[in-house]
């Protein structure tokens, strides 16, 4: 049974865009320009899926209320923020392993943005800035790049 996207209403675009500049800060709520198409929950009519010009972008979570973010939606994210902003870059050599959705270990991180905080959503860039997978950050930043062991980042979607 394929995926019935609706249109969103006025309330709900408003919604689903003040949540992104709440959890990822001003300018967040870029992402959520053009088409816009939702899913709702068959049981809550709540949303879950958003859809922008046919690809999915985020999901919005039940537990939290927060936006968890597709490849493609962290790839637009990389877009809008300059670098730091949101990125948990690591060294070389574990590109690959990352690409295919390893997590991150704090030993693997060069540079952190200083904001991020644990349970947030990041992007895991490579030495070039080039997007290599989103996920969800286990410490803050200083811890990070303090620890040696244990993992920083729990890997979501990798890249391939």
């Amino acid at each position: 049974m394929p995926i019935r996207t609706i249109e969103p209403q006025l309330h709900e675009i408003r919604r689903i865009r003040t949540i992104a500049a709440f959890q990822f800060g001003r300018g967040g709520e870029k992402l959520f320009s053009g088409t816009i198409r939702i899913v709702r929950s068959p049981h809550t009519h709540k949303i879950r899926h958003i859809y922008r010009n046919g690809e999915l972008i985020a999901t919005l979570r039940a537990k939290d209320g927060f936006l968890a973010l597709t490849i493609d939606g962290g790839e637009e994210m990389r877009r809008i923020f300059r670098p730091p902003k949101l990125r948990v870059k690591v060294i070389r050599g574990v590109e690959e392993f990352i690409r295919k959705g390893g997590n991150v270990f704090a030993k693997h991180v060069t540079t952190v943005d200083p904001e991020i905080r644990p349970e947030e959503e990041v992007l895991v860039v490579d030495w070039r800035d080039r997007l290599l997978a989103v996920g969800r950050s286990f410490f803050n930043a200083e811890e990070m790049l303090s620890f040696r062991v244990g993992v920083a980042v729990k890997v979501r979607h990798g890249v391939d």
